[in-house]
């Protein structure tokens, strides 16, 4: 449990940083404004056309009487907007990510630069990394859709349904919230999706302790957009603690045992015990 108490620092150790350096958690709120903004437009129109929607789908029951075609038409009104609801909360923190990569990139820099040290960059061109980031939050939300099945297939057993099951999902969202937060820093730093998975996992109580209670936060309306940048920060921290700059004393130590046709270990990062 002491590393999900450490976790839980790390967010709280990140909203402290921008809280004292104002100009970068302004900075950080543009892109969560932007994606706040197109995505409440899309919620609005999805409100307005749910019902048209709902009809589209189900020509078959013009033919119904009252009350079964009313009922049945805005119980998928309600389903469709419930679903879009859902997909925006799933997806926000993926869609700012993408949004705000060179102000995320900005601001995680700016964190490394302040607390001393490297400050690892990427050496990509924009687009690139843009690319990078959209192709791996695709194939993080395709996990934790599969995890959304499976939790809701268990949804339906007596008792640990009601109890265990959204505990469960909790811990699968912090955990996913964390590994796309992270990314920032991780992928400056070379290290590729599967890497950072293997990372994550070997200190899954640090990174539930940091996920969990941001993904409950993220809960309430509009909170997300002001903890993004402290959330950036304190997963910038969470990174440089998981992993540090291979030391040029261990390159040479392994030199030292190689032959002249050994080619050295190709990444330039270790995990820290």
């Amino acid at each position: 449990m002491r590393d999900a108490g450490a976790g839980l620092g790390y967010l709280v150790n990140g909203q402290r940083w921008v809280a004292r350096h104002g100009r970068w958690f302004g900075f950080g709120l543009i892109p969560g404004l932007i994606t706040l903004v197109v995505y409440a437009g899309a919620l609005v129109g999805l409100g307005y056309g749910a019902d048209d929607l709902a009809s589209w789908a189900t020509p078959f029951a013009d033919g119904w009487s009252s009350p079964w075609l009313g009922l049945l038409r805005t119980t998928l009104t309600v389903l469709i907007f419930a679903l879009g609801l859902f997909l925006a909360v799933i997806t926000f923190t993926a869609v700012t990510l993408l949004v705000g990569q060179p102000f995320y990139e900005s601001l995680s820099e700016e964190v490394d630069r302040a607390e001393g040290g490297e400050v690892p960059e990427s050496g990509l061109p924009l687009w690139r990394e843009l690319w990078i980031s959209a192709r791996d939050s695709v194939r993080i939300l395709v996990r934790v859709a599969l995890y959304a099945v499976l939790l809701f297939a268990l949804g339906f057993i007596p008792v640990a349904g009601q109890t265990v099951v959204p505990v469960l999902g909790f811990c699968v969202t912090g955990y996913f919230l964390a590994e796309e937060l992270t990314a920032v820093a991780l992928q400056r730093r070379g290290m590729v999706l599967k890497e950072r998975l293997v990372l994550l996992r070997s200190r899954r109580l640090l990174i539930l302790g940091f996920g969990v209670p941001l993904g409950l936060a993220f809960l309430v309306p509009f909170v997300a957009v002001f903890l993004m940048p402290g959330a950036v920060a304190g997963a910038t921290l969470l990174a440089r603690d998981l992993v540090g700059p291979a030391a040029a004393a261990d390159d040479d130590d392994a030199d030292d045992g190689q032959g002249e046709g050994t080619a050295p270990s190709p990444s330039p990062y270790r995990v820290n015990d």
